[in-house]
């Protein structure tokens, strides 16, 4: 038979509970534009997978192909890779694209690099399922709010002074330590690393009480009219409301606050701590599902993993937002290039509509979606 070289896909739905409901959901509504006859429940609409990971393959909707799905045909033409991709990625697809629609926030998290990604998965394989790292670009489609990055040192030293309960945690010597340790890079980096590890090692009596009380002062205090921004007093409540008692609600004392626009990319490299809080972005990563959290979350939690991998570079907000590029002979077309080998996007402008075209480096398969509003159809070239 003729290798088939476009179809489209049926694409997997997560509805994890951190995600919006029915049609507030962008995630529904792309599933409703794929099939108008789909039927969109009350329930959260948090992911839409685009790729051939094992927990959401893509099914593929052409009945001139056998194999059902996107993994099985790429595993029937591994050549659609390309040579490169092929070799490189062990014939597989060497990247996941994802819709997200956020609700409430996810966990306070990094992802390991492919060294640290191997060791933890050989030893706690139920936790961390494959051996891959897990770099990852978020473009907003909405206003998108997220944590990333540690702030710089002069923020979070403000914040230990203007919020007794955060003092409370990371302890005088440590809080002194990074006091003295600022216009050193690499003291900065140890200072904010025993901070950090302090705060989120505490004993769960502590962190429960000082928390409780942080969120008492600030309720407090806004109801009397005072202004609480300088204890960040509405992000504060706003995620203590989702997560009663969880240390990641202090984790916004140690981590830039990020509002994206519409287009804005962030990218999450290996050990950066991040966060997502509210709104809707694709999402391309390498195809792993390895995630290594330690707040705001039910899940599994691996605190000392967490704190020992983190990069502890302390950089402004500002300086998350990824630059992507416009081409130079044309306005409508936008590069978003990591540096990593795994995925490359493109945004392709035309009127009111979208064309997202995700590839890795070297590779003859490109994914090519059509946003109309958002995405309508997916199909793979």
């Amino acid at each position: 038979m003729e290798e088939v070289r476009v179809f489209p896909l049926t694409c997997a739905v997560q509805n994890y509970a951190w995600g919006k409901a029915g049609l507030d959901s962008e995630v529904a509504k792309l599933v409703v534009g794929g099939d108008p006859l789909a039927v969109i429940e009350e329930k959260p609409y948090a992911e839409l997978w685009m790729g051939a990971h094992p927990k959401g393959d893509a099914q593929i909707k052409d009945n001139r192909i056998t194999q059902t799905t996107l993994g099985q045909w790429i595993a029937h033409y591994p050549a659609c890779l390309g040579s490169k991709v092929k070799d490189a990625f062990q014939g597989q697809l060497p990247f996941l694209f994802k819709v997200l629609s956020v609700n409430t926030a996810l966990s306070i998290q990094a992802h390991p690099n492919k060294d640290l990604a191997a060791r933890l998965h050989a030893q706690f394989p139920e936790h961390y399922p494959d051996t891959n790292h897990k770099p990852e670009m978020a473009i907003a489609l909405t206003r998108f709010q997220g944590l990333c990055g540690f702030r710089p040192v002069e923020e979070i030293l403000a914040f230990l002074q203007r919020v007794p309960e955060f003092h409370a945690l990371g302890g005088n010597e440590a809080a002194e330590e990074l006091q003295r340790a600022v216009g050193d890079n690499a003291r900065t980096s140890q200072a904010l690393k025993k901070c950090f590890t302090r705060m989120m090692s505490c004993e769960k009596k502590v962190f429960v009480d000082e928390l409780n009380e942080l969120v008492k002062r600030v309720t407090e205090e806004g109801a009397a009219g005072k202004d609480t921004s300088g204890s960040n007093g509405d992000l504060l409540l706003r995620l203590h409301s989702q997560y009663p008692g969880d240390i990641g609600c202090f984790s916004i004392y140690f981590l830039n606050y990020v509002v994206l626009e519409p287009g804005q990319a962030m990218f999450l490299g290996a050990n950066e701590p991040h966060a997502y809080l509210y709104g809707d972005c694709i999402e391309c990563m390498a195809c792993s599902d390895n995630t290594v959290r330690a707040g705001l979350t039910r899940k599994y939690i691996d605190v000392g993993t967490l704190c020992e991998m983190l990069n502890y570079s302390p950089a402004p907000a500002s300086s998350k937002i990824f630059p992507c590029v416009q081409d130079p002979s044309d306005p409508c077309v936008t590069l978003y290039d990591p540096p990593v080998p795994d995925f490359t996007v493109i945004k392709i402008q035309v009127g009111g509509n979208a064309f997202v075209i995700v590839y890795s480096a070297g590779s003859g398969l490109l994914y090519f979606f059509y946003f109309k509003s958002l995405l309508s159809q997916q199909a793979i070239i």
